[in-house]
């Protein structure tokens, strides 16, 4: 069993999540309704998607009168999406453990509040490593007689987590300018393997080392040289 206090950070964690996919869901349903019209929304940010609706309905009342209680549906799910997102924020900010995760490239403070929750207490694995296969994201081995085949990543363990980990690995190695020998790392492994399964590498790195951080009280080191996780 989880500590109470992890557990009440997950509900926030999976209350948030379920806001935002509920008024994603209604944005795409929306987008493809005015397409049945030939109106095509394009791209555009959440700030001004309602704005924009309501350009391509002007003049067509009875779409307007459709559309509208959708817009108001998923303006009301955005904002209680902003509330929880406040409050995470607000517990990220007090959270020591939290901080420190995010000095890691590509990890923000959903990802560290959503690894503190999920790990809960880091003594109880019995090194770094393991909490990588905890999270599904280490190959399941086939062996039968003479052949021995490594195939895809279990998935078992905690979906939120191994999702988030798997972005905040996108995230470094696509978007992060910053380089780092880890980033250097997943380029290698890129370079052999191909991108997919270097997210996935990386992924399950990010996990081990942010164990690491956690147990001895560390910041992520930008240069191998000064790096005390070895993994």
């Amino acid at each position: 069993m989880k500590t109470l206090t992890s557990q009440k950070r997950r509900a926030l964690l999976t209350a948030r999540k379920l806001l935002q996919e509920k008024a994603i869901a209604i944005e795409n349903d929306i987008r493809g309704l005015l397409r049945n019209f030939g109106l095509k929304v394009g791209i555009v940010g959440t700030g001004k998607f309602e704005q924009r609706i309501h350009e391509l309905v002007e003049g067509m009342p009875d779409l307007a009168e459709i559309v509208e209680p959708l817009l108001d549906a998923r303006g009301k799910l955005r904002q209680h999406f902003a509330t929880l997102h406040r409050k995470l924020l607000a517990i990220v900010r007090d959270e020591e453990v939290c901080r420190r995760l995010m000095t890691t490239p590509g990890v923000g403070p959903v990802v560290a509040l959503a690894y503190t929750t999920t790990i809960d207490i880091p003594a109880r694995f019995r090194n770094s490593k393991a909490v990588g296969p905890v999270l599904g994201l280490t190959p399941v081995l086939h062996e039968s007689g003479e052949s021995r085949r490594v195939g895809r990543i279990s998935l078992c363990g905690d979906d939120m987590m191994r999702t988030l980990l798997y972005e905040a690995a996108q995230v470094l190695l696509t978007r992060v300018t910053k380089w780092s020998w880890l980033k250097a790392w997943a380029m290698n492994v890129a370079k052999r393997r191909g991108r997919q399964r270097a997210i996935v590498a990386l992924a399950r790195r990010l996990a081990v080392i942010m164990h690491r951080m956690w147990s001895d009280g560390t910041r992520f080191h930008w240069t191998k040289e000064s790096t005390p996780v070895a993994v």
